[in-house]
């Protein structure tokens, strides 16, 4: 099948610095979508236009651009209304797609869970819902075309009438709904368990899965690793897995979905439950591409994302990623800030490090004087905590260790003062 050849246009409203970054990133959103990208067009508006989202001139300038560069769809950077789309689609008589419809094919294509399958797809379907007029007449014009409104994990033709997708949204939601019950079910069995989380959070494409695999490599000699390749929305699924490390000391890290500018709050939506997984840890570790010039524009846009989640003021430590691409020194650590590479192991100890003194606040350190016939306390502390030494007296075994305050409590009653 030949690729699709396509122009992104855009609209800056602003005149903001992130423009011309959300620009590229449409770009390598339509690339990542396997669009040939042609062309670009852009405009400085005060607002928006409400039937055209851009001017008629430059309307008239995109419509030449595209017959020239004979472009099968045309993206734009914002959400367009119904309209809008069927008035461009009308003028360019090509394909309209916006930001939103790339970003949720792309997850559609990536989505490999069934979890994951219902959140993409519910997502597309409340985004369609209010759009279906314009979809009657634009499956009319395109036929079986390439499009990607007509295209999807749901049936061929969308479920064209209203009542049905409505149905299919209300069984999806209880479908997710019991997913999300089980996930509750699991983390509270974690809660009871004292079992610390830390959570990957990041821009898309950042190295969260890169950085787990790395942790997984370095403590429990790799195994059940997770996937992670160079491109956008790599991790849909959030992966938990657990790490012992040599202390004994163990904690579960979950590797979440990246962040993008401008995701679809459909999306996000759907995704809250697993998204949940770092509203609930106890620490969020934070992964920044360094070596990318828009690294703070990431930040910022992660930072917001996580308040609209709920994750708002929790405990989070910087992992800037990629320092061997930015010409940064690394492996290093400053306060909450740990400079890395994931990718050539280097950093993982000092980001450890870091997150342990997070993670760990609650382990209390103490002599304790055990009798010998109580060997089952000594086998405890022997497997659940750091035993510093251990020393053989008159009245029983005598150990210091390092232990959770929970293994303290109750066994306080051979904590020599």
């Amino acid at each position: 099948m030949d690729q699709l050849k396509g122009i992104v246009a855009g609209v800056n409203l602003d005149n903001g610095d992130d423009f011309a970054y959300s620009m590229e990133e449409l770009k390598n959103l339509a690339e990542a979508c396997g669009i040939d990208v042609r062309g670009e067009l852009t405009q400085n508006l005060p607002r928006i236009h409400s039937a055209l989202y851009m001017g008629t001139g430059k309307v008239e300038e995109l419509k030449s651009l595209a017959e020239y560069e004979e472009a099968d769809v045309v993206i734009f950077d914002g959400e367009l209304s119904p309209s809008q789309i069927r008035n461009l689609e009308k003028e360019l008589d090509c394909e309209v797609i916006d930001r939103t419809m790339l970003i949720l094919d792309i997850f559609g294509r990536r989505a490999k869970t069934k979890e994951a399958q219902l959140q993409v797809e519910m997502a597309r379907l409340q985004y369609m819902l209010p759009r279906l007029v314009g979809t009657y007449i634009a499956l009319g014009r395109q036929g079986g075309g390439s499009g990607f409104k007509n295209r999807g994990a749901g049936e061929t033709k969308l479920e064209l009438d209203r009542r049905k997708i409505e149905t299919k949204i209300a069984y999806l939601r209880k479908e997710l709904a019991k997913i999300s019950e089980q996930r509750t079910v699991q983390r509270k069995q974690r809660q009871k368990n004292n079992m610390p989380v830390a959570a990957l959070v990041g821009y898309t494409n950042a190295g969260k899965s890169t950085v787990m695999n790395a942790m997984l490599q370095t403590y429990e000699g790799g195994g059940s690793e997770v996937f992670e390749k160079d491109m956008l929305f790599a991790t849909l699924d959030t992966s938990v897995r657990g790490i012992t490390l040599p202390d004994k000391k163990e904690f579960l890290l979950a590797d979440t979905v990246g962040f993008v500018n401008k995701l679809p709050h459909h999306l996000v939506k759907a995704f809250r439950s697993t998204l949940e997984e770092a509203a609930a840890a106890d620490l969020l570790i934070h992964v920044i591409d360094v070596s990318s010039p828009q690294h703070q524009t990431m930040i910022d846009i992660t930072e917001k994302t996580l308040v609209d989640i709920g994750a708002k003021d929790m405990p989070a430590i910087y992992a800037y990623n990629k320092a061997d691409l930015a010409g940064i020194d690394y492996p290093g650590a400053a306060g909450n800030s740990v400079y890395l590479s994931a990718k050539e192991r280097a950093g993982i100890l000092e980001l450890t490090e870091v997150m342990k003194s997070h993670l760990f606040k609650d382990y209390i350190r103490c002599d304790l004087l055990i009798p010998y016939d109580e060997g089952e306390v000594v086998s405890y502390f022997n497997e659940q905590a750091t035993i510093f030494e251990t020393a053989y007296e008159e009245e029983g075994t005598k150990l210091t260790v390092e232990c959770h305050r929970s293994a303290y409590e109750k066994y306080k009653s051979f904590v020599v003062k």
